[in-house]
């Protein structure tokens, strides 16, 4: 079989070539790059339709729709843990997940700067399309806009998603009350940390790897092993980390925080580059841990669901929620002290995610 599709002058040089203007330009080179590349990859048949969008199906008898959107502008574009393609997935998959949604499906819109390598564009696609299968969900529709050589940073990836709902959950911010425990399912800071090891080329004993991963399947796990008025609130602490999350959860249910920073799990090494840095680890980004309160009759057998799945086997209970007027998030240190964990004031760590 001749590898020239009809029509066409010449297969796409995925090895060697490089996005030129005319890949977003509406025509034949465009229509290309859509077939060899993007189709290809996220082969579904909404998206082999080719139509300007996705028809899809109404979500089950007294489910909601949920919707979200993320825009990725991460630099360095790869990095240990993953790249801009899974990360982008990932992102968006989370803050459906955290929403007590299944994911179901992804529009995705590509910024592409002119003369970037057709063969990093593939790669990332490619972990886009592999990311996207790990978590069950579908890419249905998309754009691609390229922009002149010194406008862009060579990718710009923006996830819109859509999921669905099941009856009884309702997971919320505002949902948060004096008495329930907070838990987080695993290590702290390691996203953040990983991405400034590579832009800034530090090396340290162990080498840090994003924790950049899909957590609706974790999510799945949690409504399981409870009932789902227990989880009371649910979020990924992205950026700002578990110190802004904690603070904004504080800030919309109305309480208090309080904390013991000997449960918080931290790596040595992230713990290590952070003082290296000066940063605190609570402040540093996350790309696949999810922080949970709930009713403290069921924080037992929440934690036990975490700690049994593969993304949650380092889960820690890290504190309480407490009456508070003030909303102030606390912490007990190591040598019995009190300090308080304020939200990031200004760009600790930019272009993370």
């Amino acid at each position: 079989m001749s590898a020239v599709k009809p029509g066409y002058a010449r297969p796409l040089d995925l090895r060697t070539g490089r996005v030129g203007l005319a890949f977003g330009a509406g025509g034949r080179a465009m229509a290309q790059l859509i077939a060899e590349l993007f189709a290809r990859a996220f082969a579904n048949d909404y998206l082999g339709r080719g139509d300007d969008g996705a028809v899809l199906p109404a979500p089950g008898p007294g489910e909601r729709l949920v919707m979200s959107t993320d825009a990725h502008v991460v630099s360095p574009l790869f990095f240990p843990g993953g790249d801009i393609g899974s990360l982008s997935v990932h992102g968006t998959v989370n803050d459906l997940a955290v929403m007590g949604a299944r994911p179901l499906y992804l529009a995705a819109s590509f910024i592409l700067e002119e003369g970037f390598p057709l063969a990093d564009l593939a790669r990332i696609v490619e972990s886009m399309a592999a990311a996207a299968r790990t978590a069950g969900v579908l890419v249905v529709t998309g754009d691609t806009k390229v922009v002149e050589q010194g406008k862009g940073d060579g990718v710009f990836i923006t996830t819109t998603g859509v999921g669905a709902l099941p009856a009884g959950r309702d997971p919320g911010g505002a949902r948060a009350r004096p008495g329930d425990v907070v838990l987080v399912s695993g290590r702290l800071g390691e996203h953040g940390m990983a991405i400034m090891a590579q832009r800034e080329s530090l090396a340290f004993e162990s080498e840090i790897v994003s924790d950049s991963a899909a957590l609706n399947g974790l999510v799945e796990a949690l409504y399981a092993a409870v009932p789902a008025d227990a989880i009371r609130v649910l979020r990924d602490p992205t950026r700002g980390g578990l110190a802004s999350t904690l603070n904004e959860i504080a800030a919309q249910s109305g309480v208090g925080m309080e904390l013991d920073e000997a449960a918080i799990p931290v790596s040595p090494p992230v713990r290590a580059a952070c003082e290296l840095l000066g940063l605190d680890p609570l402040c540093v980004a996350n790309e696949g841990q999810l922080v949970a309160l709930c009713a403290p009759e069921h924080a037992d057998a929440l934690l036990a669901a975490m700690r049994a799945h593969p993304l949650g086997a380092e889960a820690s209970r890290i504190g309480t929620a407490t009456s508070d007027p003030q909303h102030f998030v606390q912490i007990r240190t190591g040598v019995g002290g009190w300090r308080m964990v304020d939200w990031l004031s200004g760009e600790q760590l930019p272009r993370i995610c």
